[in-house]
């Protein structure tokens, strides 16, 4: 029991990260039909950015400006990528989501070129603080996870539901074509989609380092979770997102523990095929909670 209240609690946490990136791929195909393979690549880039603004690659900052300062760049090169293949869009949502595929090349290309292919370590400002609650351990790094998520998650919520900007997301997700007729331009609403990804990116990838390493193509690595999680909730559902992300944070928990850790990626493999073919949808979707 002492075990599996760990594993449920350090999958929680692994959850939530997932759900972070899950969310990006959600908005930009809720507004497009575009799969972005691209994303874990760029979030790659955000954190390399602000290891560049701290670590002396480019200057030695502290947090509170290399973060700002990454994150007015993410929104620059999310610009640049919706812009590359903005033609693409209307004319077809294969080609377009290969684009992606093209974009994420560049920006890992990138990367390795502005820092090179070694792999460095990126820690949080983050007090060395950790307590026990009865047989689970609780970490500064997991409060912080926790804190960012739910904030994250209520931030979007509010500016989904109860703002212009959100409305329009959501009549073009709806119905793109009848969105048009009314004289919203789906340009904007897809840009709005990528930068908003770009920066849910950065503050994932900055969560994400922490628990590994920072290389060109960790990050992108640690996404493929994150596409596992938009399977499992569904596309076109982001509160699916969240929901995928926990359950898959806590099943890998789960079943590398008690089976073995070797085979991760084939269980991430296996969980979206039988998801695909039993609720091509996602799950949350087939049960009708697919609003937002």
């Amino acid at each position: 029991m002492t075990d599996f209240l760990g594993l449920v609690w350090a999958g929680l946490v692994s959850g939530c990260l997932y759900a972070l990136g899950a969310i990006g791929l959600v908005l930009i195909y809720k507004s497009s039909n575009v799969v972005n393979f691209a994303h874990g690549n760029l979030a790659g880039l955000a954190a390399f950015l602000v290891y560049g603004f701290t670590a002396g690659t480019f200057s030695q900052m502290n947090w509170g400006a290399a973060v700002p300062l990454a994150l007015i760049l993410m929104v620059v090169v999310a610009t640049i990528s919706c812009a590359a293949i903005a033609p693409l869009v209307l004319k077809s949502d294969l080609t377009s989501t290969i684009a992606t595929l093209g974009i994420g090349l560049i920006a890992q290309g990138g990367t390795q070129l502005l820092f090179g292919s070694n792999v460095v370590s990126l820690d949080l400002p983050l007090p060395s603080w950790r307590a026990h609650l009865g047989p689970v351990r609780v970490t500064s790094y997991d409060i912080a996870v926790l804190v960012a998520t739910f904030a994250i998650v209520g931030l979007l919520y509010l500016l989904i539901e109860r703002t212009r900007i959100g409305v329009a997301f959501r009549a073009v997700s709806a119905n793109p074509f009848a969105s048009r007729v009314c004289g919203l331009k789906l340009g904007r609403i897809h840009l709005f989609s990528w930068v908003l990804a770009g920066l849910l990116g950065l503050v994932a990838a900055l969560l994400i380092v922490p628990t590994t390493f920072l290389s060109s193509t960790s990050v992108a690595s640690f996404m493929l979770q994150a596409f596992a999680a938009a399977v499992v909730g569904g596309f076109s559902s982001l509160p699916g997102a969240v929901i995928g992300g926990i359950f898959v944070g806590i099943l890998m928990n789960m079943l590398s523990f008690y089976l073995s850790a070797e085979f991760n990626n084939t269980y991430m493999l296996v969980l979206m095929l039988l998801v695909l073919n039993l609720f091509p949808r996602g799950v949350l979707a087939a049960r009708g909670g697919a609003r937002a």
